[in-house]
């Protein structure tokens, strides 16, 4: 799958938005991907995650599990673990930290692969790799659908895109949409 398939994928789903937001990361954008409105579309979602686990697999060999932060990244790791025939995990905040829970368990040693749907600066994903290695884990690749930092965002492990994109994001004291008047709304899940 082409990074053009993908974007146009997201097109179609009308999950491209346009318009001023305020990200999960708190920073300010003209851009916003919803990728919940291509993910509720089972063949979508099976695509994507047959096409990453591809991407993830060709870099770091197979995983024991995939494991993402909740929300945004849950059906993506699970179409990722789907097509690799591996469990899928995810980790969800507590007390304002990712943790494992719902009985979830990770053995000393297993390899996993951390994926998102959306990453712009990464912290999700390192707190989820934080996660996998203090319960004794090794991420050996991390993934995502959109890498909206432009391929900036370095996780210290290979790493994997369906389609990168280098869209502006902005502090909130230096937003030129805030400058104008104009209010970010937040249409994620955090």
């Amino acid at each position: 799958m082409t990074q053009n398939e993908v974007l146009d994928m997201f097109r179609q789903s009308e999950a491209l938005l346009e318009g001023h937001f305020l990200l999960t990361s708190g920073l300010h954008s003209n851009r916003y991907i919803q990728c919940a409105l291509v993910l509720q579309r089972p063949s979508q979602a099976a695509a994507l995650g047959t096409a990453l686990a591809e991407r993830l697999l060709a870099l770091a060999g197979p995983p024991d599990f995939v494991i993402a932060p909740a929300m945004g990244g849950i059906l993506v790791a699970h179409e990722v673990a789907r097509a690799l025939s591996v469990r899928a995990l995810f980790a969800e905040r507590q007390n304002g930290a990712l943790t494992l829970r719902r009985g979830f368990r990770i053995r000393p040693g297993e390899k996993a692969y951390v994926v998102e749907d959306v990453v712009t600066t990464g912290k999700s994903t390192r707190e989820t790799m934080q996660v996998v290695a203090d319960s004794g884990g090794i991420v050996t690749a991390v993934g995502c659908l959109i890498d909206r930092s432009g391929g900036s965002a370095d996780m210290g492990v290979p790493g994997a895109s369906l389609a990168v994109l280098d869209v502006p994001v902005y502090l909130p004291e230096e937003c030129p949409l805030c400058k104008t008047g104009s209010r970010a709304i937040k249409p994620g899940s955090r």
